[in-house]
Order: structure tokens, then sequence, then C-alpha cells
């Protein structure tokens, strides 16, 4: 099994579902993880954003590269 690394920071859940969509059609294995922190009132998503998005190192220039086009069609 694949070791999966922090890829990138993700701002929005849209752009979360967005992204998971892409990858999940091209077959990419990744994880998104939303930085839920209903404890502290939503501090952390102010500052480290609303998640990000984790696969295999191997993978990590074309989800770099999808989430460019992603961005640049918001």
């Amino acid at each position: 099994m694949e070791t999966y690394e922090k890829i990138l920071n993700l701002n929005n859940e849209f752009e979360a579902n967005l992204l998971k969509e892409v990858l999940t059609d091209r077959q990419i294995p990744h994880g998104i993880i939303p930085a839920e922190d209903t404890a502290l009132g939503g501090i952390m998503g102010m500052e480290f954003g609303w998640g990000y998005v984790e696969a295999p190192e191997r993978y990590r220039q074309e989800i770099t590269k999808l989430y460019k086009e992603i961005s640049k069609k918001k």
C-alpha cells in the first residue's frame, strides 16, 4: 500500500468536490481531508484553508496541474 502525503491546500468545499470528481474520473488515488475544527469556531480554516488533498507522491505534479486548471475556471 502506498503512503499518502499532503499535496495541496483547498480553499473551500466547492473546490474540494470539483477536484475530487476530476481525480476520481482519472482514477488517481486520493483523499480529501477537511480541516474541521468546530471546537475552535472555524479559526483553523481561516489560517490553513478548508482542508487538503492527499495522495501518493508520484501524483503530485498531475494533481497540482489539475488544481490549477480547475482554479482558472472558477
